[in-house]
């Protein structure tokens, strides 16, 4: 029944690197989710990003899995190369050690990345934050308003807070998409790319119930 009615709140299309399910936000915006490394991911390297999960001195990324941290924040710099870490240096801190607070996003080059740009975002530490909800939600909306600033049509995220950070699935599914939808008038796409089957079910059933027609 889950595979039935995903097909019919989506088209999905299958690729050589798997199933790429396809929502509908608006008449000029598309919601698509698949299964892969983040750091591969482009459209036309000339108005796309991808996100990056940093922690709050945007140095090393401590705060991930090493499962997470494979497909998202160490694959994108080694795949960006040096630059991107000297870029992220670049970042004035607010407070030693501190050059992203939790919820806000700075964008910088992409460097050897096949997308143009990079949105770094730290996501809240879900047992510690005291709201984790409005923490995550305001790491995505500042990823997509200063996407929006940089003219961005094209921009790809991956699961923000659900690596040791501790958020659980469900609840950062709803947060995402439901931020997502805010913004449902200023791109032509919105993508995930997600780590494993697992996250991405969810992040579809998540869909099929948010994006209803």
């Amino acid at each position: 029944m889950k595979a039935s009615k995903r097909r019919m709140n989506c088209s999905a299309r299958i690729l050589s690197t798997g199933s790429v399910f396809r929502y509908r936000l608006s008449s000029t915006n598309s919601l698509i989710i698949q299964i892969g490394d983040i750091s591969k991911w482009f459209i036309n390297g000339s108005n796309d990003a991808i996100v990056s999960p940093a922690n709050k001195g945007m140095v090393e990324d401590k705060d991930v899995t090493p499962k997470t941290k494979i497909v998202c924040a160490q694959a994108i710099h080694n795949a960006a190369g040096l630059d991107l870490l000297r870029a992220c240096k670049n970042v004035p801190e607010v407070l030693p050690g501190v050059r992203c607070p939790t919820g806000e996003a700075f964008i910088t080059p992409g460097f050897l990345l096949s997308a143009s740009r990079v949105i770094h975002t730290v996501g809240p530490i879900y047992d510690v934050d005291t709201n984790p909800a409005a923490s995550l939600a305001r790491a995505y909306r500042n990823c997509l308003r200063i996407a929006k600033e940089n003219n961005i049509e094209y921009i790809a995220f991956p699961a923000l807070s659900c690596g040791v950070h501790g958020y659980p699935y469900d609840e950062a599914a709803t947060v995402a998409i439901s931020t997502i939808k805010e913004f449902k008038y200023d791109f032509k796409e919105v993508h995930f790319v997600l780590f494993s089957s697992d996250i991405c079910d969810i992040w579809l059933n998540k869909s099929d119930e948010l994006l209803k027609d």
